[in-house]
């Protein structure tokens, strides 16, 4: 008995000490990925006038009600996506260079300003402190998708929370962020230097690409293998590929190439058919 007692107490000392160590290992850890990933990470501001091609600008709207929650969690995600956008706004891109989210961004704290907005924790919508920063990765994912920059490190959303009403872009078209472990960083492996641009309005979340140099192609991104399985008693798992057409400066389709793929659990049960296709034209 004796025996059984001290492995009992030995396995829960050693679960304490994972959740006091596990924060501090996750920064260590990605602190080491960005030394070691052999790109140059030092991104510099650089002036509108500079880059004055247009290679994809997007939008989306910021205020959205959510039933059982407060409406102010909204509100707050504003002021959030201000202090996440202000270090990365103006942040050029050249050739060899990598953007990583969370290296400008960093630790989204109440200390740092940050309020609390909704979180997605296990498939629960709650709030959380720097909640609705993944609005922001959506965005700039979506928009790197009508680039030729590199996504380097992506993340899939693991839940389908919301049915497809409105929805405008292909299912699981995003990248959900937490720091430090989730990042988006992007690669620029071409010859031109891209410069991000964001702003935050009143009702919506504001992003561009800009280059010093006239894009050549534009993209079609599509969702391709879209399925909806039940995999048991009222669990639903969403499963799909988005993937890009490249096209030519003469119309002409070059490649098709995959972005990404993507499962998600569904927390809502699919009483509707299948999502249909849908596709985006890329070029501004």
């Amino acid at each position: 008995m004796s025996g059984l007692i001290a492995a009992d107490l030995r396995e829960r000392m050693e679960s304490v000490a994972r959740e006091v160590a596990g924060p501090a290992y996750r920064r260590a850890k990605r602190e080491w990925q960005w030394r070691r990933c052999g790109a140059d990470l030092d991104l510099a501001v650089g002036a509108t006038e500079d880059y004055p091609y247009a290679v994809m600008q997007h939008s989306t709207p910021m205020l959205r009600e959510l039933q059982g929650l407060p409406m102010q969690l909204q509100h707050n995600k504003i002021t959030n996506l201000r202090l996440a956008v202000a270090p990365l706004d103006g942040r050029v891109l050249r050739p060899g260079q990598r953007l990583s989210f969370w290296k400008f961004v960093r630790n989204p704290t109440a200390k740092r300003g940050y309020l609390e907005g909704v979180v997605l924790d296990d498939g629960v919508l709650r709030p959380g402190v720097g909640g609705g920063l993944c609005q922001l990765t959506n965005l700039i994912y979506w928009m790197t998708l009508h680039t030729p920059l590199t996504v380097v490190e992506r993340w899939r959303h693991t839940y389908d929370v919301f049915p497809d009403n409105n929805r405008t872009q292909p299912f699981a078209s995003g990248a959900t962020c937490a720091y430090p472990a989730l990042d988006l960083q992007i690669e620029n492996r071409t010859a031109a230097a891209y410069r991000l641009s964001l702003s935050v309005g009143e009702t919506h979340l504001v992003g561009a690409w800009s280059s010093d140099l006239p894009p050549r192609e534009h993209y079609r991104i599509y969702e391709a293998a879209h399925v909806i399985t039940n995999d048991a008693p009222r669990v639903y798992t969403r499963r799909n590929i988005v993937r890009r057409k490249v096209i030519g400066p003469d119309g002409v389709e070059t490649a098709d190439e995959l972005a990404c793929e993507n499962h998600a659990q569904m927390m809502y049960e699919p009483f509707l058919p299948p999502a249909p296709v849908r596709d985006q034209i890329g070029q501004q």
